[in-house]
């Protein structure tokens, strides 16, 4: 068993209180009952979070509405189960919603697991979008560090040479600035 499902499995054996119906959706391998889950009306958040989990760890793209909805979650385990079943997903959808939530400053608060979604990703989206929500932490007196943390270590780990410019603006944020350097020394020097 996965070690993020085994996680997650768990957390919601606690939040479900342990049931028959938490235990039977937990057991099942019929993925059509998982996807009625996702749409039957009443269903219990942890039913619906369980569903689109095993949904995505199993490619069945009928997940990934559901699964962008606990990505930008307030629950960070939410946020962090959806980043790992949607990175394994593979569906087309995935980066530019990431990149979406990633960049929307009304919720970056929420915006910490769709930018290491992106990063393990690495596709297209991922450098301008971590660029955006970076260059936005920039500012004075920023509460969202975390995000800002992330974003350098993730330009870093992408080594693409369009960051260099936002990583060398954030060598002035004491808070930023070693991680920036770590990130720009992987990023190839242009001849």
């Amino acid at each position: 068993m996965d070690d993020e499902l085994r996680t997650l499995t768990e957390r919601l054996r606690q939040e479900s209180g342990g049931t028959a119906a938490f235990e039977e959706l937990a057991a099942t391998g019929d993925r059509d009952a998982l996807a009625e889950v996702l749409t039957a009306a009443g269903q219990p958040l942890w039913a619906r979070e369980l569903a689109a989990f095993r949904l995505g760890l199993a490619g069945d793209r009928r997940a990934f509405e559901v699964l962008v909805l606990f990505l930008n979650h307030r629950d960070p385990a939410r946020c962090a189960g959806a980043a790992h079943a949607l990175a394994r997903l593979d569906d087309p959808r995935t980066a530019r919603a990431a990149a979406t939530l990633a960049t929307n400053e009304l919720r970056v608060a929420y915006a910490l697991h769709p930018v290491r979604l992106l990063v393990e990703l690495r596709a297209p989206e991922a450098v301008p979008a971590l660029i955006t929500t970076l260059r936005r932490r920039l500012r004075p007196h920023d509460p969202y560090r975390r995000v800002a943390l992330a974003c350098v270590d993730g330009l870093g780990s992408l080594g693409d040479g369009r960051a260099r410019p936002v990583l060398t603006d954030a060598l002035a944020h004491p808070v930023l600035a070693e991680a920036a350097v770590r990130a720009l020394a992987r990023i190839p020097r242009q001849r």
